[in-house]
């Protein structure tokens, strides 16, 4: 689960005051000018960074507010959502099963989860705990998430692990890397299966609890205090603002912790010392064996450009992705929800660890953040990766709207064309798609709308584009998701199917509008 990178604004302000010198890693007093820069560049309410070295926390600090409407500030103890940085979490649940000699990696799945079922009988025959966590099953990059996202549907997780069994292969198995959510969450249900407890009590009790991560908790429903917490933002139509949180109970396993920079510190210094933690590093959460598999490579990513750290290669452990940087092992996550985003980031070599959560969908604000403070300590000097970013953000929001602004003047000339084309009416009536189940494609007051039943966010008016193609508009614009939808037609010229596919090349993968394949049914 991840957010589009957006651009707002880019601010003039010297960055000569915080670019530490050759050999010298940044000060406190330099990452604070770095992280005000950041904030007011890439527009982010608030934003929290802690850096962990030698087993000790060095930086926590907490910038801006947590939210447009109240003047709260962030502290070291805001929760945030962490999204996809719960994916290590399971990982680590699988692993202190693993250890306790419940399960193995390559146990097969069925024999925890006989109703687990994928297109193909020799996949699902086939398919391992290991398969769960390293994204190569051969299902498309994010397929299926609109079964939880956006938020509102009323998808169980009984329904997801139904609902695998529609989805098609786009690779082979085993041979590419597509990051996917819903085997995570099937992740969470072995835990479940295995342990007797729900994925939730189990990430709290054996832990968030050892860890003392004492206001961390595995979704945002079982917060017992929601007093220090962010609220989501986006700017939207050139307007930052506050939009709806997005709560996914039914994936907390794949993307539902909400925690803060004071408790995964404690979770980063335990992964630093490899799976210990407690006074005199006394207590294991789990062995080292299971944390080198997690950090072992599992699915190889191309790596098409070295880029600035002279990457060699790139690939996915067991809920961590992994490559090489300046000669250093990295172990790192990213996570997004609507209007927040979080990166996780570990040299175990340099025993170095850096958090950056914040409270706006901007991944670049992570990212110049703690690229600028890894720049430091590999001795690298003449970087400004706020500006880098913000340029980068610039020139692919500015592509993506050369896209959108095009269709929306073809729609507006179509509503003015005098062409004749087949009335509104002519395209209504119920699709089914196996796995969202049903949509109704109705009139309403002279306007054609797109309603689905069981995600009711998903829910916009229909604009004619060309042929028997239509654009929806989402009431709902903070999805930033409009996507065209194209109606197939039977040998009398009746419509008797309709695909999608998201209008915007920075639509957020989540929306795989792509794979959704509907029938006519009345």
């Amino acid at each position: 689960m991840r957010s589009p990178i957006h651009f707002v604004a880019l601010f003039l302000i010297s960055f000569l005051s915080f670019r530490p010198a050759s050999g010298q890693v940044m000060t406190s007093p330099q990452i604070d000018q770095l992280v005000e820069k950041t904030l007011k560049t890439f527009e982010v309410p608030g934003i929290a960074v802690a850096i962990v070295k030698d087993g000790k926390v060095i930086h926590a600090k907490g910038y801006g507010v947590r939210s447009l409407n109240s003047p709260q500030k962030v502290d070291g103890n805001t929760l945030f959502g962490i999204a996809s940085n719960s994916k290590a979490f399971t990982a680590a649940a699988l692993g202190i099963l693993v250890d306790e000699g419940k399960l193995t990696w390559d146990d097969k799945v069925i024999d925890f989860i006989p109703e687990f079922r994928l297109y193909h009988a020799y996949v699902t025959e086939e398919f391992t705990i290991r398969d769960l966590l390293t994204h190569r099953s051969g299902l498309g990059l994010g397929a299926g998430d609109l079964m939880f996202f956006p938020d509102s549907s009323d998808f169980t997780l009984k329904d997801v692990i139904h609902n695998l069994r529609y989805l098609k292969q786009t690779s082979g198995f085993r041979t590419k890397y597509d990051y996917d959510n819903l085997l995570y969450m099937v992740a969470g249900e072995v835990v479940t299966r295995v342990s007797g407890k729900s994925w939730e009590e189990f990430v709290e009790t054996r832990i968030m609890q050892p860890l003392q991560m004492e206001n961390s908790r595995a979704s945002f429903s079982r917060l017992p205090n929601k007093a220090n917490i962010i609220d989501a933002h986006a700017v939207l139509e050139g307007k930052l603002q506050v939009i709806k949180r997005g709560t996914l109970d039914v994936g907390n396993s794949a993307g539902g912790i909400y925690s803060s920079i004071n408790d995964l510190s404690k979770w980063v210094i335990m992964q630093l010392n490899g799976g210990k933690y407690g006074d005199g590093l006394a207590k294991t959460l789990f062995s080292s064996k299971v944390q080198d598999e997690m950090w072992t490579p599992q699915t190889i990513i191309p790596v098409r450009n070295p880029g600035a750290y002279n990457t060699h290669f790139n690939s996915y452990g067991l809920g961590w992705r992994l490559n090489d940087a300046k000669g250093y092992k990295q172990v790192s996550h990213t996570g997004g929800l609507p209007g927040m985003v979080t990166q996780v980031m570990l040299l175990p070599e340099l025993k170095l660890g850096i958090i950056a959560l914040t409270n706006q969908q901007s991944g670049a604000a992570f990212t110049a953040i703690t690229n600028q403070i890894l720049d430091s300590y590999f001795g690298m000097t003449g970087t400004d990766r706020v500006k880098e970013y913000s340029d980068r953000v610039r020139e692919n929001t500015a592509n993506a709207d050369k896209v959108t602004d095009a269709v929306w003047k073809t729609v507006a000339a179509e509503k003015q064309s005098t062409a004749t084309k087949p009335p509104i009416q002519f395209y209504a009536g119920t699709y089914h798609d196996n796995w969202l189940g049903d949509v109704s494609i109705r009139v309403d007051e002279n306007k054609l709308l797109f309603v689905s039943r069981r995600s009711p966010r998903l829910t916009g008016e229909l604009f004619y584009y060309k042929g028997n193609t239509f654009v929806v508009k989402w009431n709902d614009r903070s999805l930033e998701a409009d996507a065209f939808v194209m109606f197939g037609l039977d040998y009398e010229g009746k419509p008797v199917s309709m695909k999608m596919k998201a209008i915007s090349p920075l639509t957020d993968f989540s929306y795989d509008f792509h794979d959704l394949d509907f029938t006519k049914v009345k």
